[in-house]
Order: structure tokens, then sequence, then C-alpha cells
């Protein structure tokens, strides 16, 4: 049991008797208790310490009485609330059933009936309160029990008694009170009277998610969503669930207006469109241009800023001015050196800057600095002996580090007078990458095994079973609801409800949530990413995009660090983080005059790029499971969109079908000697077809209409190239069969000839012959060629040579028709350092451009200052500030 859970228990003992903790929410810890007076189980609602500190004793007891005397069959009553020892705290029956939240995390949509039915209920629970002049404030699916079947809803008039006891004006205090996915607009834009109206458009958003799936608005963080709510219009529900009947979307749209006066004046008066068949309406909040009022525009600016500062419990965020302007900085670590197991570090209130280093002949140390301060590190005294990245409190009062390696101890540290406390005695344990994520809660990995979560005040370690093999730094949400860890898979998280583990980024290490509603991570090759995270769900929201390219991660180092308010600090230079002996690389764009345009996806190791044939999507190989597994994927390049093909085994070689709907790709069977043909909807819209099973290695090198399909396979003189009639079946037909080695024979666009390079003068070269007979012979390249390809109109051969000195280059030759094949000599276009071979590339169909994997782009940012170090520490201030316009950036 936590130090919290002690001490309240302790307080609470001559009334109750604290069984376990049920949860937590934005404004409160839940407990299963039993009443002793009584004899029942309740739940116990203890309000978060920040809240209570503001708040007060004695207002909050007076205001939440008022509510006691509510009393309807769907009402979750209060029985209780006091303080104690400096708890704020409200009792309420426990209810053995299960939330509204829950069973929609289960089933995402409910059946029409089921959802009407509910929030005509719930409905009907509002007009009670609000004739009592009572307004709830914070209706959501976490609100609102299911027991039996009816719903029961919890929390009524906590929302009212928290604003009220802040003083009655919560935006004065630094406070806002709702739930962002269920705010209504003018709880959004903090309007000083909120009206029973207000609930009805929060019972709106629920009835919405609850046929549709998901609210009406969605976003990456909080403030996106709260923006939307002000100023986007709302998406009809019969757009995405067709079988909604006509009056239930009606009395949506206009619950969901955006200006209170346009709703329904009243909660009855929406149970009853909902059950009227008959019932339209001329104005909807769905169909609308979704103009805001003028109130609503001129509360947008104040808003940009002021959600900036928004926090990451739902319904409670701190009022900021405008956000300052993004300051960079060179970070000079001063006469010591940091550790290559240690980060620098900055605290989560953005203040104080630390890592452990090493001075002269003394042993490790920690080094902090105040950004306020002198400008200068100062040894703490007492670190001695650390030898890893430190890890701030969440209060940043407090840091935590391992001291000693060959017998480490987790310490922890007050940092206002120094005391120091031995929390665990860690032994032998290699690593120990920390994070301190809530107040009272640390995680350490536990070397190869896994990752360990710990009390802030010591005691019994609990191993987290499903963070096997985990040994880099991971992170604790900062709701206490998950983790972020990564190993083989890649970045994943921990959902601790549901012991469950859902993978988030690929070939990724090292993550991070932060405030804006994004988990960081980098990419096996070095780069800083990003991803919209949404932290109820655990699932990521977005695709991912690359903030910084050069970031000097290592396996003992993060290779930055963020603070709550938006301080980035990094370490600039060249990553060591490899991928399994597979080199990682990146995908990009290329046209002829050598102007390169980086694909968003994460860097990874990557192979074959393979345009389709009608559209602007590219398929591609990816290293799996750190090099030894194969899958495919496809990305769009319009939308942006990234498709994962193929799971499991061993999957290579795609190749698209003339049309582009289906995907020819080869599943290797026991090692690399053989491999068997499959055929896939290029959509994901159904299963893979085995295509036929083969006793030796094939692969595909071209789809031609027809479904005929060209492979290399071992044949008499090595590698020969072979015809397939997927339709037809039977037996494959040899191609080219000389006694050298034949492959990767394409097909001109007009199906009369077929390029592919072979080693019949002794080294590799581009030849060309007739199709489907292999009649005449001409060859294109010298002195070798490699990776060829037909442009559009069958004018031209395009090809790569390789040069140990100088790298690879592009060529191309004409192939004129006259109507004997004639080969002009070819020309050079461009060189670039291909990676991994000259077969990772393809000709864009518009023969304009091509694709290309590269060992790292060429956009690393120059130094800020003259001379500067190729690998330096930086610090970003308002660093928020720049991920939010790259997030704009990425979008578009």
């Amino acid at each position: 049991m936590s130090a919290v859970a002690e001490r309240l228990t302790a307080a609470l003992a001559d009334r109750y008797r604290i069984e376990r903790e049920l949860g937590q929410g934005g404004m409160a810890t839940v407990y299963l208790a039993e009443d002793l007076k009584h004899k029942r189980r309740v739940a116990l609602k203890v309000l978060k310490p920040e809240l209570a500190a503001v708040l007060g004793a004695e207002r909050f007891v007076q205001e939440i009485t008022t509510t006691a005397a509510l009393q309807h069959p769907h009402i979750l009553p209060l029985f209780d609330s006091g303080e104690a020892d400096g708890f704020l705290y409200y009792v309420m029956p426990f209810i053995d059933g299960e939330t509204l939240r829950a069973k929609l995390d289960r089933e995402t949509q409910l059946g029409v009936d089921e959802a009407v039915h509910i929030a005509t209920d719930v409905a009907d629970v509002l007009h009670y309160a609000h004739t009592r002049g009572v307004i709830h404030r914070d209706i959501k699916p976490e609100n609102i029990l299911l027991a039996n079947g009816r719903p029961m809803v919890a929390d009524f008039g906590i929302a009212l008694a928290v604003s009220a006891a802040a003083g009655g004006r919560t935006t004065e205090t630094g406070l806002s009170l709702g739930t962002p996915h269920y705010m209504s607009p003018e709880q959004a834009t903090a309007e000083k009277d909120i009206s029973a109206r207000s609930d009805v458009y929060s019972l709106g958003s629920v009835l919405y998610e609850m046929l549709a799936g998901q609210p009406p608005h969605l976003g990456g963080s909080a403030q996106q969503i709260i923006m939307k709510i002000i100023t986007e219009p709302t998406q009809p529900v019969t757009t995405l669930r067709k079988s909604v009947p006509p009056n239930v979307s009606a009395a949506l749209a206009k619950a969901l207006e955006k200006v209170p006066a346009d709703r329904f004046e009243s909660a009855a008066k929406f149970s009853e469109a909902l059950k009227n068949s008959a019932f339209t309406t001329t104005t909807s909040a769905q169909i609308a241009s979704g103009s805001a009022s003028w109130k609503q525009r001129a509360a947008v600016p104040l808003l940009m800023a002021l959600l900036l500062a928004l926090g990451t419990t739902g319904w409670l965020w701190t009022k900021r001015a405008h956000p300052a302007p993004v300051t960079r900085l060179d970070l000079a670590v001063g006469t010591a050196t940091p550790l290559a197991s240690s980060d620098v570090v900055i605290s989560p209130d953005g203040s104080t800057l630390a890592f452990v280093g090493v001075l002269g002949t003394d042993p490790p140390t920690i080094y902090v600095r105040r950004l306020d301060g002198d400008g200068d590190f100062h040894k703490v005294p007492g670190t001695e002996g650390a030898n890893a990245s430190p890890t701030f409190s969440p209060d940043s009062r407090s840091m935590a580090f391992r001291r000693g390696q060959t017998d480490g101890t987790l310490v922890r540290m007050e940092l206002k007078g120094g005391t120091t406390m031995n929390l665990l005695h860690l032994g032998v344990v290699p690593g120990t990458y920390l994070h301190w994520g809530t107040d009272d809660k640390i995680v350490y990995s536990g070397g190869p095994k896994g990752i360990y979560r710990i009390s802030a005040t010591g005691g019994t370690p609990e191993f987290l079973a499903k963070t096997a093999a985990a040994e880099r730094y991971s992170f604790l949400l900062p709701d206490g609801s998950g983790l972020l860890f990564s190993n083989a898979e890649g970045v994943s998280v921990l959902t601790f409800a549901t012991d469950s583990v859902t993978v988030l980024a690929q070939h990724a290490v090292h993550p991070a949530y932060i405030a804006t509603g994004h988990v960081l991570y980098i990419a096996e090759s070095g780069g800083l990413f990003a991803v919209p995270f949404d932290l109820r769900r655990h699932v990521t929201t977005g695709q991912p995009f690359m903030l910084l390219d050069r970031v000097a991660a290592a396996v003992g180092q993060r290779g930055y660090s963020v603070s709550s308010n938006g301080v980035l600090v990094y370490h600039e230079g060249t990553p060591n983080l490899r991928t399994g002996g597979q080199v990682p690389n990146r995908l990009a764009l290329v046209d002829f005059t050598g102007v390169i345009a980086p694909i968003q996806i994460p860097s990874g190791t990557y192979a074959l790029p393979r345009f389709a044939p009608n559209r602007g999507a590219i398929a591609y190989q990816v290293w799996a499971n750190r090099g030894i597994d194969r899958d495919i994927h496809t990305f769009d390049l319009a939308t942006k969109t990234d498709v994962r093909l193929t799971f499991a085994d061993d999957n290579t070689n795609a190749v698209w079908s003339p049309d582009g709907t289906r995907m020819l790709f080869v599943k290797e069977v026991g090692g690399s000697n053989r491999s068997d043909l499959f055929v896939k909807p290029a959509d994901n819209s159904g299963s893979e077809q085995l295509v036929h099973p083969q006793v030796r290695r094939e692969v595909p090198s071209d789809w031609f209409r027809g479904d005929t399909v060209l492979f290399n396979a071992i044949g008499t003189g090595g590698w020969d190239i072979f015809t397939y009639a997927m339709k037809g079946g039977g037996t494959p037909q040899p191609y080219a069969d000389g006694a050298w080695n034949e492959t990767t024979a394409r097909v001109s666009p007009d199906g009369t000839l077929a390029a592919f390079t072979s080693s019949e003068s002794g080294s590799p070269e581009i030849w060309i012959r007739d199709f489907p007979i292999p009649k005449g012979k001409w060859q294109v390249s010298s002195t070798s060629g490699q990776g060829v390809r037909w442009s559009r109109d069958g004018k031209y051969v395009y090809y790569w040579k390789s040069f140990a000195a100088a790298g690879d280059s592009l060529f191309r030759a004409r192939i004129d028709r006259t109507p004997a094949v004639v080969v002009r000599a070819p020309e050079f276009l461009l060189s670039l350092a291909v990676s991994g071979g000259v077969e990772n590339w393809d000709l864009h169909p518009d023969g304009k451009r091509f694709v290309v994997t590269l060992p790292d782009l060429p956009s690393n940012p120059p130094a800020s200052t003259p001379g500067a170090q190729a690998s330096r520490y930086l610090v970003v201030q308002n660093w928020f500030t720049e991920l939010q316009a790259i997030t704009a950036r990425a979008k578009n």
C-alpha cells in the first residue's frame, strides 16, 4: 500500500476500512471501502491533492451537502462527505456493475434502441436535477453506471461543489471543469454562467459516441478537441452509422448546437424528441456551416494560448498568457563530463537540469543547474557513486537515482535539504533505467527480465510480466493507467487495468508521453518522432511524424528530455542504435536534379520499395523483430497512410498486380531454401492466398498482364528466369536459363521485350530480349548494371552502376524500334549512396522521380553557432509551440 493510502487509512480508521483502490479519474482516486457503522460496501472518492489544496475543506463540505437532497432512482446518492488529515472525500454506494465507459471500450457501439434508452433515462435524471437548480457539469460515460441494465448517474453535483468551493469562478483560480470530449462550447470558453443546456450538449455527446463509436470531436490532444468543439461543425451521426433513425439524428443535431439558445430548452424536450419518430428540425449543428458566435470567435485567440497549458487529467488545467517565443541555446555542461549512461534531464516544472558526470578522479556524481540560476552546473553532495540518468519526482522536489553498479541501490533524495533514503537494494541488475512517473510510483528495468514498479517510499517491487525482455527506458503514464516501454516489437503500451499490451510504433525505443497528447520515441536510426496518443483509450490517433533527425540516443541514453511545460533538452549528434545487424535507413523520393524529399515514416530497415502502377502508393519491405523477420507494408503518398500488409513468418519481394489491386509476395519457409508464392488484396480487404507451394526458393520480379508472373529460381546454371501463368496453373516455364545467372526481369509496357540482369559477360550487366519468346538479345550496360526499370512509355530503361569508390550512379538508355531494336548509348543521370543495394529503388509512373532507400537524410540542422561541435546539448524553451506548428505541417 502506498504512503498516501496508508495515511488515508489511518485518518478514516474509525469510519471506513479501505480494501483496495478501484481506479483514478481526473478529479479523484476511488477506493472500495467498508462502512463500519452500517456494515456496507461503499465507493470512497478522495479528491486529488492539487485540487484539495485549492478548494479548502469547509467550503467544499458546505457546497457538497446541497446535492445530498437529490433523490431519484437513477441518481447515485451521496452517503457522506468530509475532511480527514487534509483529504477531502465523499462517499457513494458501491455498484457491482460497470460504467458505460467500460461497456463502450468493450463493444465500441451500442444498439440504437439500447443507446436511446440509456440517453432518455439520463435525460430524465437531468431534468429532475435541473428543476431543482442543480447542473451536473460533467456528464460522460465514466459517470454513468450500469447496474442490471439500468443507468445510474454518479458524481451528481460534485463539479458544482468544486466550482463553488473554488469561489464560484473557477477560471479566476486557474481551474476549469469538464471533460474535453463531452464539454459544451460554453464550458470550453470558460463562460461564467453554465445552464441546463450545457448538460444537454454533454448528454448529446455521450449518445453520439454510443451510436457512432466515437465522440463528436476527436483530436490528438485535449487542446485540439476543445478547439474543434468551439469552431468546427459536428459530422452528422448518420455518416458514421446509417441505421440511426432520422428523428434521433435530428435530435442529436439540435442537442449539439454551438449556441446554447439553439439547443433543447430542457433535457425533457431532448428525451421527447428521441422518442418521437416524427421529430425533425430545419437547423442542425451537424449540417450547418458551423460558424461560431461572435463570443466564441473572440475567445479563440485567448484559448490558443490557454490550451498550451492543458493538463493530462482531462478536466483540469492552468491558465497561461500568450505563448512566449521559442528560444534555443547551446548548453555548456561545464567541466564535468556526462557519463555515457546518463542523459541531461529536465525537471517536470522546467526549472532544473541534471546529469551524472565525472570530473577528474572524482567518482561519478549528479550535477544540477537551475535555468534561472547562475548558468553553471553544481555538484550535488550525497550523490557520489551515481551511475545512470537520474529521474525527478512529478513535483520536481525530489529525484531518484541508482548508486553503485556491482551492488546497486535505488536512492531517493529530497532536493531541498539533501535528505536521502535507500528504497531498494538492486544488486547487479544492469542498466536500471528509471522513471518517477506518478507521485507514488517509480518504474525501473530489471535487465533482460523486464520492468518493475515500486512505491516511491520503498517496499517490495512488482514485476510487470508483460514487459519481458524490455531493457531500455520506459515511461509511467501521468495518470498511472499504464506504461510505455520498448522491446523487440518496438514501442508498446501496457494497460494496467486489463494487463494487455498494444504495439504503438515498430523499430522504436525510449518512449515518453508529453502534455500535448503525443508519445515521443526514438526511431532505431536515431530520429525523434511523435505520434498523437489518446491517454484514456491507450491508442494512437494519427500518423507518426519526425521532429528531429539528429538525436544522439544510445542503448543507455534516451537522448532527449521534455518538461511538463514544454522545455526540451536533447543531445544532438549521431545515434548509436542498431537493428539486429541490419543497417537502419529511410525511404525518400528523389527527382532527377537530385532534390530529396523524405517520406515521413519512422526510420527503420527498409528494402525493395515498389510503386503501384496506377496510383501514388508504395509497397516496401520492413525488417522486423531485430532483423530476424520481414514484413510488407504499403504507404499512400497522398493520405500519408501506412498499412502493414503481412504478419508473422518472413515475407518479402512484393510485386503489384497490373491493375494495382493485389500484391504478390513470397513467404520464406525453412530459412532461405524454400519460399512459397502468395497473393493478397493490396488494400488488406482479404486474406492471403497460396499461389502454389514450391520445393525451391522463388523470387518474383514482375507481374505482367494476363496474370503472368516472372520470377527467379535456381535452374541448371545458377539463377534463371521463369514465367508462370497464375490463372492457368501448371508448371513454370523457363524464359532465360543460360549457364550463368539471370535475374530480376522486367517486361516492357507493350509486352514485347524483357530487360534483366545477366552475368553472361563475366559481370552483371543489363540485357534486353524479345518477350515472351526470347529470340533476339541486346546488351544495354557496360562495366556493370543492375536494378533495371522501364519508363512508362517503353522508350527508356533505367539502371544503376555500383562503384566502390564513387558510390551508386543512375543511368538510362533509350530503346528505339525501327522496327528492329536499337539500344542508344546510356546517359548518366546522378549519383547517390543507395542503402542495402541498388535493387532498393523504383521509378515513379510519371517518370519524373523515384523512390530509394538512403542511409541518412541530408537534412541535418546546421550548427547554430560558428565552430559548434557535431555533438552538442541544446535547450529549447517553449518547445510545445514549435511542436504544434510541426504537427500542423505533418497533417498537410
